[in-house]
């Protein structure tokens, strides 16, 4: 009978009455081996300077709230803070790209910003701060969301205040260069109850995820155009694909009684229907035909899991990336799955509030 106890109560740990599980993501330390050193940097091999992107210390960030680990997070901050933010992300906006720079030498690549890891960043120094009740992560968290309001956003005639890209290089009045995948709106919920341009900015963002898929797919990329609004130019602009596929992972994150996700999975139904027809998502899709091109990575089918509403499509999702197991080094696919995966084996969820609602409880509070 203690037997009997013991291997319930061990499997309690692991696995909640909800299905959720409760203590250990094998996932998320497996990324932590492959892909953080010591020091807390995250570092994608696929480039030969082997770089560090502020937004790969973000999703990082996130991923170490979500499993609980404190000292994972507390590593990625310091490295973030010190390496790309000179020592202060108080005062700086950390760097986009840092790596190996000539032979022996290790630095900042581009000292622009990146607005999305930003807003991650912040995020994830708000929640870390609510739900490990620190206030210095919570003060940290509203210091960068001031710093990201005074030089990453514009007031676009025509349109309102919107997140640019980064504080350098999208606004060439009067165009302006707009990113759909840079601003979850769960992110954008979270942050609504501060003082800022958040709350009208919901709309906004709002108006660029539904208008800029005029066929049920988003771009990687759009331009607004004083006096004229939304202009698909140029290859980039033209086509849906590595960066977008976030754009349907956020949605699909959000809480089902978020008053804006309801009108995003109906405009998106097109980018479901193929995948489910197909049985798994296209590579690049060509935003004004509707036309899709190649197949789409295993990072993809795993992105579209919070996404797809069909068991059946997300069952096949899930058979896909059971046949086609990561390789190491697959930096980006590998982040895509501790998201979409994640999400679907109910480490995480998100409240309409934009709040994390994690998998751990009083069971995993020493666990880390």
């Amino acid at each position: 009978m203690k037997t009997l106890t013991r291997t319930l109560l061990a499997g309690w740990l692991f696995v909640s009455f909800s299905g959720q599980a409760a203590c250990g993501w094998p996932a998320w330390e497996q990324f932590k081996k492959e892909y953080i050193s010591d020091q807390g940097r995250v570092i994608d091999p696929s480039d030969e300077r082997k770089i560090t992107t502020s937004e790969g210390q973000s999703y990082a960030l996130f991923f170490a709230l979500a499993a609980n680990d404190q000292k994972a997070f507390a590593q990625l901050l310091q490295w973030t803070q010190n390496n790309l933010a000179q020592g202060s992300l108080k005062n700086n906006l950390p760097a986009w790209l840092w790596g190996r720079k000539g032979q022996n030498t290790w630095a900042v690549l581009d000292s622009n910003s990146a607005s999305d890891a930003d807003m991650w960043i912040v995020w994830s120094l708000l929640e870390a701060g609510r739900l490990w009740k620190n206030p210095e992560y919570m003060r940290l968290g509203q210091q960068l969301l001031r710093r990201v309001a005074k030089e990453e956003v514009a007031n676009i005639p025509g349109l309102g205040y919107m997140l640019l890209p980064g504080k350098v290089g999208f606004n060439h009045e009067p165009r302006w260069r707009l990113n759909p995948s840079y601003l979850p709106q769960l992110v954008l919920s979270r942050v609504a109850r501060y003082s800022g341009p958040w709350v009208s900015m919901r709309d906004t963002n709002q108006r660029l995820l539904l208008e800029t898929s005029p066929k049920g797919f988003a771009p990687d990329w759009v331009d607004w155009v004083a006096e004229k609004g939304w202009e698909f130019k140029g290859k980039t602009t033209l086509t849906g694909s590595y960066d977008a596929i976030r754009v349907y992972l956020w949605a699909g994150m959000m809480a089902d009684n978020d008053p804006y996700k309801a009108q995003l999975l109906e405009r998106w139904k097109p980018m479901a229907e193929i995948t489910e027809q197909s049985g798994l998502p296209p590579e690049n899709v060509a935003i004004e035909t509707g036309e899709s091109h190649g197949d789409g990575p295993v990072g993809f089918s795993a992105a579209l899991l919070p996404f797809l509403q069909s068991d059946k499509a997300r069952e096949m999702q899930r058979q896909r990336m059971k046949q086609n197991p990561l390789r190491q080094g697959e930096y980006y696919n590998t982040v895509l799955t501790l998201f979409g995966q994640g999400w679907d084996q109910r480490h995480f969820r998100f409240n309409a509030q934009g709040e994390l609602i994690p998998s751990w409880g009083k069971a995993c509070a020493n666990s880390h």
